[in-house]
């Protein structure tokens, strides 16, 4: 197994684990299609042709690169130069068109025809049913009932792309219960190919998830370098749920530690408040979907659920990649709350005329947590655009 990050101390090792964290812990019934995509990944990462495909769609279909643009009144506001990584301006909206392109297209490569995705904001079920109209696949897409009623654009957009939207009923009704459901479902029909949308699940999930968002980074080292003459930024933020747009916007920087990497993950009401998703501030060790990792759960390991204004935050666990960098310390976490979020989002609305996703506002909202010094270089990476959320913004405009 090639190790997917360039720095002995924060690889993946061959059993799939970052420091301690990671592994594939799953039922017997899935080790065969575990082991395939492993094998397929291994192979077709560095193929040629396989790279030429997936490099054309990214540019042509996709819109890549997307921009790297100087945010002038937000860096007047807090004295430091901000940068926004542009990923809400791809086809479909946000980052997660890179991982489906980049999966759909492996497991073109491996003779599937059925694809399955779990999704929360519905960012990633809108990318991969996409994909699969792009590309003639059959499309199913498990989404929480919660998030159904509360991102009933990305539904409509899913649906009219061909894809099957399967409302999930159990649990908390949100992405961790989709990802069970999408995983139930797996078991049960193992000739189906699951495309996760973060760094999450069984190895090799979180690594490959990480390579096909590792675009990000790769981009913003060359455009950061044609801006301000150097490849490094002081400083880059993202926000975390599961952990794909920060595991991108981090990748190529991880082994640099002249640069910090400081992640947003959501508190929800307050990480004391038993109304959070905080889970690298609150959680402990633990094995979610099919990894060890940190893990929101009670002494005897039954899951707490979750909860965030921001559906793509609302998930019980972290990527093992970001459990480890934060153990380390190499990670930065900060907890933003629903309303630092909100607030964050609106001043983004109102001096730069963007309106970011919920998630990506809660990487805005770090901003107004940690000062910079003057003249630093600090990159946000803007995960997704607002379209989906604008009930939920327009419900709070006058709290």
């Amino acid at each position: 197994m090639k190790a997917s990050i360039s720095h002995n101390r924060f690889s993946v090792d061959e059993k799939g684990y970052y420091g301690r964290f990671g592994g594939a812990y799953i039922p017997e019934i899935l080790h065969r299609n575990v082991k395939q995509l492993e094998e397929a990944f291994d192979r077709y990462r560095d193929d040629d042709e396989f790279n030429a495909r997936l490099d054309h769609l990214l540019r042509d279909y996709v819109g890549r690169p997307s921009p790297l643009y100087h945010a002038e009144r937000l860096s007047e506001r807090y004295g430091a130069d901000i940068y926004l990584k542009r990923e809400d301006l791809n086809h479909t909206g946000a980052h997660k068109i890179n991982n489906a392109i980049g999966s759909v297209l492996l497991a073109q490569r491996m003779g599937k025809r059925h694809i399955i995705a779990e999704t929360g904001a519905g960012q990633h079920g809108v990318a991969t049913a996409t994909v699969c109209a792009l590309m003639g696949m059959d499309c199913t897409v498990f989404m929480g009932a919660v998030d159904v009623a509360r991102q009933q654009p990305n539904v409509q957009r899913m649906k009219m792309l061909g894809a099957r939207v399967v409302p999930v009923e159990s649990g908390n009704k949100t992405l961790k219960d989709a990802t069970n459901e999408a995983i139930r479902y797996w078991c049960c029909n193992p000739d189906s190919f699951y495309v996760i949308g973060s760094t999450v699940g069984p190895a090799p999930y979180p690594r490959l998830v990480a390579h096909f968002q590792s675009v990000i980074s790769r981009e913003m080292k060359r455009q950061l370098l044609e801006q301000t003459g150097s490849e490094l930024p002081d400083a880059v933020i993202a926000c975390v749920g599961g952990g794909s747009n920060a595991a991108g916007a981090f990748y190529h920087f991880i082994d640099r530690p002249e640069v910090r990497l400081i992640a947003a993950e959501a508190a929800g009401l307050g990480c004391d408040t038993g109304m959070t998703a905080a889970t690298i501030s609150t959680g402990s060790e633990g094995i979610i979907h099919g990894a060890r990792t940190m893990v929101m759960q009670t002494d005897d390991g039954q899951i707490i659920e979750p909860y965030s204004i921001s559906a793509g935050l609302d998930y019980p666990g972290i990527g093992p990649l970001h459990a480890h960098l934060a153990e380390c310390g190499r990670e930065e976490v900060v907890a933003v709350t629903d309303r630092e979020a909100l607030d964050a989002a609106m001043l983004l609305t109102r001096t730069e005329g963007i309106i970011p996703a919920l998630e990506s506002a809660h990487a805005l909202a770090v901003l107004e947590r940690i000062p910079f010094d003057a003249g630093s270089t600090v990159v946000v990476n803007l995960s997704g655009r607002g379209d989906k959320d604008m009930d939920t913004y327009l419900s709070h405009l006058n709290d």
